[in-house]
């Protein structure tokens, strides 16, 4: 049974103080209907660290004006656990984020932490010139989770990093360069994934050459719909008309998270892979946010899809938090960088690999997976009857803890509700839940919280969003 509390519990910041607080709060005379947050028995040491301000003063001065924050008042992040953290003051929220879909078993978990400094005892860094059984170790047991061929892994430090190689790996296996990738994407901001990613809030004006944009097959905007086999005919087109009929390979999300939190329509994969297989490309799956146990039902994002790629990518949940990514793919094709010298200082550095193979361990012991099929549906589930009560909430998707819950100001239009996406996020902070936005016009809460997420943490976020809801 859920609890509610009137009035503000902004003063509630560690278990500890819960009953005086709710006493205060419970005296006072207001309307307003406010969820309590599940208890944790957890509180932060004390923070002495500067103050927000005082990071913000040096943040604008000493750090790249590129850099943007959540909030009006941008929180001061200072300690986690699990699936919350905690601001400067103390005080708990419920992190329905994880540091962009990145931390999969949970802020600090022990095992991982444990995991991490062992390692940094023995050897922080080598590089791959020298033996090291961190690496290996974690490579076997990562291959170990891959269909088919898919068994030679090389560890890179970040997603675009991965997607980076992928792409080259592509082009050097084919002799191609022509790249299909979807229009909405986003597969970083380097030189080869700036011009993979399509959308123009993330491209800046420098050459990007050799990727060609597929109609995107968007089950909410989409004009067929849900019929991913109509959309694919689209590649087809790309193929004849725009190259030379043959290329290097086509690299998508099972589920665009940047983008909104869309999964791809059904039949769409299968069939773009077959062409891409006709015209010699290689097919890669960018796992960087939907793999790792995320979407529940699969350990990986393409496998609800009946496909098995050629390339796999992947970073964010790898690690938890850790700075890593991967490659990987089938010994044949992995062959091409044997033709010059490929080479990564940091990457399979023995701290990240040592602690990334114990989020593997930790995924598996505690069940993630299936704790996020359980715990996700059942926030779907709960998602959708909030969506009958709004007008604003136009769609409600995703699968597992992967999911998108898009606001519209008229819903047969589709109007993006940009302006007030962001005072419900301002709202649901002050009651104490962090969640993202994405999509195009950044419109979609985007809602990827650590997998030890449960389903009272689900029932507080839809309480906290029902609010906000009412608030617009």
């Amino acid at each position: 049974m859920r609890r509610l509390l009137i009035g503000r519990l902004s003063s509630l910041h560690h278990r500890a103080f819960s009953k005086l607080a709710e006493s205060e709060a419970l005296s006072e005379k207001s309307s307003t209907i406010v969820p309590i947050m599940p208890p944790f028995d957890y509180s932060p040491p004390p923070y002495d660290g500067p103050p927000a301000a005082e990071i913000i003063r040096k943040r604008s001065e000493f750090l790249s004006p590129a850099l943007f924050h959540f909030y009006k008042k941008p929180l001061n992040v200072v300690a986690g656990k699990m699936q919350y953290l905690f601001d400067e003051t103390g005080r708990r929220y419920l992190d329905a984020f994880a540091g962009i879909a990145t931390v999969c078993c949970g802020h600090c978990h022990p095992e991982i932490i444990n995991a991490i400094i062992n390692q940094t005892k023995k050897l922080q860094h080598s590089t791959v010139v020298y033996l090291n059984h961190a690496i290996v170790d974690f490579a076997e047991a990562l291959a170990s989770k891959m269909p088919g061929d898919l068994k030679v892994v090389f560890f890179t430090n970040s997603g675009t990093e991965a997607n980076e190689l992928a792409m080259l790996i592509a082009r050097l296996y084919t002799g191609c360069q022509d790249i299909v990738s979807l229009r909405n994407a986003y597969h970083g901001n380097a030189a080869g994934t700036m011009g993979a990613t399509a959308q123009s809030n993330y491209k800046f004006n420098v050459v990007q050459s050799g990727v060609h944009h597929a109609l995107n097959p968007d089950q909410y905007r989409g004009v067929f719909g849900s019929d991913g086999e109509k959309y694919a005919k689209d590649v087809q087109e790309i193929i004849d008309f725009g190259t030379s009929g043959h290329v290097a390979g086509f690299i998508s999300e099972a589920i665009q998270g940047v983008g909104g939190i869309l999964e791809l329509a059904p039949g769409y994969l299968p069939a773009v892979y077959k062409i891409i297989k006709k015209a010699g490309g290689l097919c890669i799956a960018d796992e960087v946010q939907s793999g790792f146990a995320r979407t529940g039902s699969h350990f990986w994002g393409f496998e609800a899809h009946g496909v098995v790629p050629d390339i796999v990518t992947m970073a964010k949940g790898i690690g938890n938090g850790i700075p890593i990514g991967a490659v990987v793919t089938t010994p044949e094709i992995a062959q091409v960088l044997t033709r010059r010298n490929y080479f990564n200082t940091f990457g399979g550095n023995p701290v990240c690999t040592a602690g990334a193979h114990a989020v593997l361990k930790v995924l598996e012991k505690e069940k993630l997976q299936e704790n996020a099929l359980i715990v996700g549906s059942y926030l779907k589930d709960r998602l959708k009857v909030l969506q009958e009560k709004h007008e604003i909430i136009g769609d409600v998707r995703g699968r597992g803890l992967m999911l998108g819950v898009e606001l519209v100001t008229d819903r047969k239009l589709k109007t993006p509700a940009i302006v007030e996406i962001l005072h419900a996020m301002e709202e649901m902070k002050e009651i104490g839940v962090l969640v993202g936005k994405g999509g195009f016009y950044g419109n979609v809460f985007r809602i990827t919280p650590p997998l030890c997420f449960t389903k009272d943490d689900a029932d507080f976020l839809v309480d906290a969003m029902d609010l906000a809801m009412s608030k617009l």
